[in-house]
């Protein structure tokens, strides 16, 4: 069934479910749903949107936003740098070009490549970008075939459309241009005139969560009806796709299953697009991850495996040339082994190198390995360097100009404080990075620090956490008297307005990052921002997510409860000044310290949340995330996920503090429906609660820079309102 149109049947519920009063409110688009949904926006807009703080609010974050001094992102294609840009004058954005020379100066002279405004005013569409693949040419050759994937107001479904960039303009599909009906999906390239195309073809083809279940190679010109089936996953798999690797000379075809969440197979596809065409499965444990670049097979673990004679740690990297293991060869180098403090945050490819990005204690530590040449033994060594310089606190990200052609590689650097600089770095030549741009500083930052905490949760862990904001609230005179966790007796109780911000899932890490809208619209006022790295999240790697998984969900929600006293007990705030924000699996946390954990707040934010713990699976993506949370419709383990089930954790009779809850009707991954229901349950009791719905959006919340400001205001107005 696809998500499109898995909505709002009471009948889809699962079995012996009580009766769900607000169920109606799950009908996406229907008329009952949309007037509720259109009056709790008009008493948004009549309280919080009234003010003339709010209006100065909105300006000062939509001001950075727009501002022609962010840095543009660029990407190398061919000759030239590419860069999806929004500002005032184009909210939906543009798609332009340079050359490095010009990128270089202050004022790059930019080419137009495609104006998102100007195309959707001519289609009659709310287009929003999703990105760009283009064709790697033959050596010599021009690049010019491209598949843009857009999306209608921002929801996860979108259409791909073939563009020239010769000619800058898109091919019709009456002059045999590739073009793929709004779904979700995509189309990956093989060769000029053939493609991997994987979307809604009809019942049976999308999974449960609303994903492709079959992937097919698709010749130009052809209908897409005529598309040759090249593998076709189970009917309760999560996500089928497949790919092609342009390396010259490793050309190679790969079918990827997604089962579950950390649950997938890897396939080469040998004899590609010939009658003696076989699938090749590649032998490593289904919950790690496969990379292949040239003859290199990179293999991460999330668990331990043993092979060959010698287990490898669960969070290690391991590299072998693909051509032995697939003869049978099962001997590994180990690029990365974690410790109790360290985690691996990604690993970068250029022509020569290695780049490999750690994480420290949630602080980035990068390092260079080499591998052997390829005429080398197997077992021959790879070189290892580190990259000095970089900041104490702070994330650095690192990325190929070209992996195929050069070493160089964009290094960002940024901390909560520090605006972002790109520089360019060549890997291995021994020279300094040459800085490239600076982002502009958007507020001022004189007194304000950033120091990193840990709080001791429950179960006896240490949770780190970073608190951004003037030094006399985040240091306050009377503070700890030693150690993480044991603070002077009769500490000085500080009452800055605090902001908590978490997430705790599906193994993403939060490290430190620039906001010029935080900045001025919150730190730059007196509040304290506070990220906490919780289990779930993967700031120690693969063990710090599993640690918070299905059963064990709580002990996400317990170091996040731990932070929250930390910052209390060492002066910083009180509950009464402290607010908390999550979104999206974020939003699951924040619907569980308002239900659980009520007396530790002044203000709760919930965003585009998942709190219907029961329906979940039954909406939109949801059943894709079972292995994160459970099975709701499995009476053993509903009797875990009902332990942070917000939607029915909540109890008319107890007191909670004034909530927000944000969404978007355009959201098609996490259904607007779980903030819905229970915004209208908090309300029939009497509850203190926001609500604000952007009808755009998608999941991000907003499709546009002017979206992403009014809903930015109104998450800072209402915690000033609420906080002090």
């Amino acid at each position: 069934m696809s998500a499109e149109n898995d909505t709002m049947d009471p009948t889809d519920a699962p079995p012996a479910v009580p009766h769900d009063p607000y169920l109606w409110l799950e009908e996406v688009e229907g008329r009952e749903a949309l007037t509720w949904v259109q009056g709790r926006n008009a008493e948004t807009a009549a309280t919080i949107e009234a003010t003339a703080e709010f209006a100065a609010t909105e300006q000062a974050i939509r001001e950075v936003l727009d501002s022609d001094d962010k840095i543009p992102d660029v990407s190398k294609i061919g000759e030239h740098y590419y860069n999806f840009w929004r500002d005032a004058q184009h909210e939906r954005g543009i798609w332009r070009r340079t050359t490095l020379d010009s990128y270089r100066t202050d004022h790059p002279e930019w080419e137009l490549v495609l104006d998102l405004d100007a195309l959707g005013e001519a289609e009659g569409r709310s287009w929003v970008w999703h990105g760009a693949s283009v064709l790697r040419p033959a050596p010599g050759g021009a690049w010019r075939h491209a598949l843009i994937d857009l999306s209608p107001g921002g929801s996860d479904a979108d259409v791909t459309r073939e563009f020239d960039l010769v000619t800058k303009q898109f091919v019709a599909p009456e002059d045999g241009g590739f073009y793929r009906e709004e779904s979700k999906g995509g189309l990956g390239w093989i060769d000029a005139d053939t493609v991997y195309v994987y979307t809604d073809f009809g019942p049976g083809s999308m999974t449960p969560s609303g994903y492709p279940r079959i992937v097919k190679r698709w010749r130009r010109g052809t209908p897409v009806t005529e598309a040759t089936v090249v593998y076709e996953g189970e009917p309760e798999d999560m996500y089928i796709s497949a790919w092609r690797t342009h390396s010259p000379g490793y050309e190679r075809d790969f079918v990827g299953r997604s089962i579950a969440f950390y649950d997938s197979e890897t396939y080469l596809v040998q004899d590609a697009g010939t009658p003696s065409e076989t699938l090749v499965r590649i032998d490593v444990p289904r919950s790690a991850e496969v990379g292949v670049k040239r003859e290199w097979m990179l293999v991460e673990l999330r668990d331990d495996w043993t092979v060959g004679g010698t287990t490898y740690l669960s969070g290690s990297l391991l590299a072998t040339r693909l051509e032995d293991f697939l003869a049978g060869a099962r001997g590994f180098t180990i690029l990365f082994e974690p410790t109790p403090t360290t985690s691996l945050a990604g690993a970068t490819w250029t022509a020569h190198h290695l780049v490999v990005n750690v994480l420290d204690d949630v602080k980035n530590r990068l390092h260079v390995l080499t591998p052997p040449p390829p005429a080398e033994n197997v077992d021959a060594p790879w070189t290892r360097g580190e990259l000095p310089g970089l900041p104490s606190i702070g994330t650095v990200v690192v990325g190929a100009v070209d992996s195929e052609e050069s070493d160089d590689v964009w290094l960002v650097t940024t901390d909560y404080l520090t605006p972002s600089t790109l520089s360019l770095l060549s890997v291995g030549a021994g020279t300094p990075p040459e800085v490239l741009k600076s982002g502009p500083a958007f507020f001022d930052a004189s007194g304000l620090v950033i120091d990193q905490h840990f709080a001791v949760s429950d179960d006896g862990t240490r949770v780190p956490y970073f608190v951004v904001g003037r030094e006399e609230h985040v240091r306050p005179e009377a503070g700890a008297a030693g150690g993480d966790a044991d603070h002077a007796e009769g500490a000085r109780v500080g009452a800055a307005p605090t902001l908590l911000y978490g997430y705790g899932g599906f193994e993403i890490s939060l490290t430190p990052g620039y906001s010029g809208g935080l900045g001025r619209a919150w730190l730059a006022d007196g509040g304290v921002y506070v990220v906490a790295n919780i289990r779930g999240g993967g700031e120690y790697g693969p063990a710090w997510h599993q640690a918070a998984l299905r059963s064990k969900r709580h002990k996400a929600y317990e170091d996040f409860a731990a932070v929250a006293r930390d910052l209390v007990a060492r002066g910083i705030t009180t509950p009464e000044h402290l607010g908390m924000e999550g979104r999206s699996n974020g939003g699951l946390l924040a619907g569980n310290m308002l239900t659980q954990y009520p007396e530790l707040f002044g203000a709760v934010i919930v965003g585009v949340p998942l709190l219907d713990m029961r329906r979940y699976t039954h909406l939109l993506a949801g059943a894709s995330w079972a292995a994160e949370y459970g099975d709701p419709d499995d009476p053993e383990q509903w009797e875990f996920i009902r332990t942070f089930s917000p939607y029915h954790l909540f109890d008319p009779e107890r007191e909670y503090p004034p909530v927000l809850f944000t969404t978007s009707t355009k959201d098609d991954r996490v259904h607007p429906g779980h903030a819905r229901k229970l915004a209208a349950k908090m309300l029939a009791a009497g509850k203190d609660v926001t609500y604000y719905e952007n009808i755009e959006g998608g999941h991000g919340g907003a499709a546009n820079n002017a979206q992403a400001a009014h809903m930015a205001a109104i998450h800072y107005r209402f915690l000033r309102e609420q906080l002090g």
